[in-house]
């Protein structure tokens, strides 16, 4: 049996022994342990939204060494994992071959979705409705699209205003994605709401919780907004990246997991940002916002900059982050406490 065979045959439900036998494999470097939990990950992702929480609390509490580990149900509502979806499953893995950008891998995740079984709609509208960071927000009308103009008139110093200089000044899309273009209309009203919402906000969020605009942190956030509002979206591009790192780039995997054990935490800690009424909070600072609904910004114990600094650095920082690199998979392995985000 192949090793992609075999994380076929594990996607499915695991109990909370094996998902933290499962990490401290991980933790010293066995493939195995990779295996498993990316297997956990593409599990909740693709078939049995409703264990999100419960696996990722028990995986991530086990990697930082606190947190929840309760039980995972068994007899969860699930939908068929079929050899058509493995199919595009791995050639987005393979798509890593020839490069991704922040873009095209969000493009390439977004089109699982017309792979999956048609059950998946419904479980993941269902848990949508359910989840604590989007039950109450779902019930509002679809935003419109955001006023750019707008925000380019807002005060100094205040969230609009930073919002406007980083779409232009960068680029981006106001909403990530056109979301006519990939069809949320189409979606049952809380899946439409959702994913619009996400992707108009996901910026905002960016500058509000402390993400910056980094490979490693754009990856974070993800992890973020999954513990915020059990996304589907988010957990399907997680599965993804873990699986593109135990197949193509083991040797980050241990990195992979800190950042997004780190920002799943911060997601499960910070307030439900999806009920805050951002339009309303334009002309304010981003400290006074912080202050006023109780967030705390996201800290890690890596640089923000790690994944560009391994290319692009001096020789001197490439040694200290090597160096730190090391340090850190030692502790790992020895199961040592690690150390906490500055």
């Amino acid at each position: 049996m192949t090793r992609r065979q075999r994380l076929q045959e594990q996607a499915r439900w695991m109990d909370s022994e094996t998902i933290a036998e499962a990490v401290a494999a991980a933790k010293r470097g066995e493939s195995g342990g990779r295996l498993t939990l990316t297997a956990a990950l593409a599990w909740i992702a693709f078939s049995c939204v409703e264990a999100t929480e419960p696996v990722c609390d028990n995986i991530f509490s086990a990697w930082l060494g606190s947190g929840p580990t309760p039980n995972i149900p068994r007899d969860l509502p699930s939908a068929p994992l079929e050899d058509s979806f493995w199919d595009a499953f791995w050639a987005v893995v393979d798509g890593h071959d020839e490069g991704y950008d922040a873009i095209s891998i969000t493009v390439a995740v977004a089109s699982l979705g017309a792979a999956l079984h048609p059950d998946m709609q419904a479980l993941a509208d269902q848990h949508a409705q359910n989840h604590r960071g989007a039950a109450n927000a779902i019930c509002n009308p679809v935003p419109d699209f955001t006023d750019i103009d707008a925000l380019a008139q807002c005060p100094a110093g205040s969230l609009g205003l930073s919002l406007h200089r980083m779409i232009v000044e960068n680029g981006y899309d106001p909403e990530v994605l056109d979301r006519d273009a990939i069809a949320l209309s189409d979606l049952p009203h809380s899946l439409h709401y959702l994913n619009a919402r996400i992707l108009q906000m996901h910026d905002v969020w960016h500058l509000v919780a402390g993400y910056k605009t980094t490979s490693s942190n754009e990856i974070a956030i993800s992890s973020f907004q999954l513990a915020q509002f059990g996304h589907n979206y988010s957990s399907m591009f997680l599965a993804a990246v873990m699986a593109i790192s135990n197949f193509k780039e083991p040797r980050g995997f241990t990195i992979l997991m800190q950042i997004l054990a780190e920002a799943w935490q911060h997601g499960r800690e910070t307030p439900v940002m999806m009920d805050i009424e951002w339009e309303q909070e334009w002309d304010r600072s981003l400290e006074d916002i912080r202050a006023r609904h109780s967030i705390a910004t996201y800290e890690s114990i890596f640089p923000a900059d790690l994944l560009e600094s391994i290319d692009t650095a001096s020789l001197w920082r490439k040694l200290t982050l090597g160096y730190q690199l090391i340090r850190y998979n030692l502790r790992l392995r020895k199961n040592a406490p690690l150390p906490t985000a500055p």
